[in-house]
């Protein structure tokens, strides 16, 4: 059994990396450690992510996906949540998250009939857990909707500021002729930023 722990943050100016602690220290406390972090910048709203499928594919039967919370994993819809625990159960991944206390016993091993009854109750209170992440989701990109509604309603909105600093560093790095994924990999920027800048800059475009 190995132990793969899934860190994600939703945005490229979030820390992913930030619980990485808590997971190694949940593990030491129960005398085990964590073979291998699989780390990305995605939207846990998104089924499509690249480090938690890569995770899944080098995952063998038996293994633990280990997260903080269920929400790192999923604020997916019940659909896409579906497909997702369908293909962790294929794997035959056991998840165990930080803040699901049923789900602690799954790192140890234990007798068949104990593992079934705790896998029964640990992916009913997944299931609760993440519909729970979704509907925050959903809550918080409608109260943004909404205030950002009124702030045009009374003339407030000026819309998302740009970085400064990453325009220009974009700026920079397409003037000395690299290309866009390359700028992309150095400054964080997404492609339609790349795309945006480099309609004013003289660069080569891929």
């Amino acid at each position: 059994m190995f132990i793969r722990a899934y860190l994600r943050a939703s945005t490229k100016d979030q820390d992913a990396d930030r619980a990485r602690a808590d997971l190694i220290r949940f593990a030491a406390d129960r005398g085990m450690s964590i073979a291998s972090f699989y780390v990305e910048n995605e939207s846990g709203a998104k089924l499509s992510r690249p480090e938690l499928f890569r995770l899944l594919d080098d995952a063998q039967p038996g293994d633990v996906l280990l997260v903080e919370q269920v929400d790192r994993l999923s604020r997916l819809t019940s659909r896409d949540w579906d497909k997702l625990k369908a293909l962790i159960a294929a794997k035959g991944v056991r998840v165990v998250a930080l803040d699901l206390p049923t789900s602690h016993q799954l790192i140890q091993p234990g007798d068949e009939f104990t593992s079934r009854m705790l896998g029964a109750l640990n992916g009913m209170m997944l299931d609760m857990l993440a519909a729970i992440a979704r509907k925050d989701y959903e809550d918080r990109r409608r109260r943004t909707q909404q205030g950002i509604e009124r702030a045009k309603a009374e003339g407030r909105f000026t819309g998302r500021r740009p970085n400064a600093k990453r325009h220009e560093a974009v700026a920079k790095l397409l003037r000395q002729g690299l290309s866009w994924s390359e700028v992309e990999a150095t400054t964080g920027a997404s492609r339609s930023t790349v795309a945006r800048i480099a309609r004013g800059v003289k660069a080569p475009a891929e």
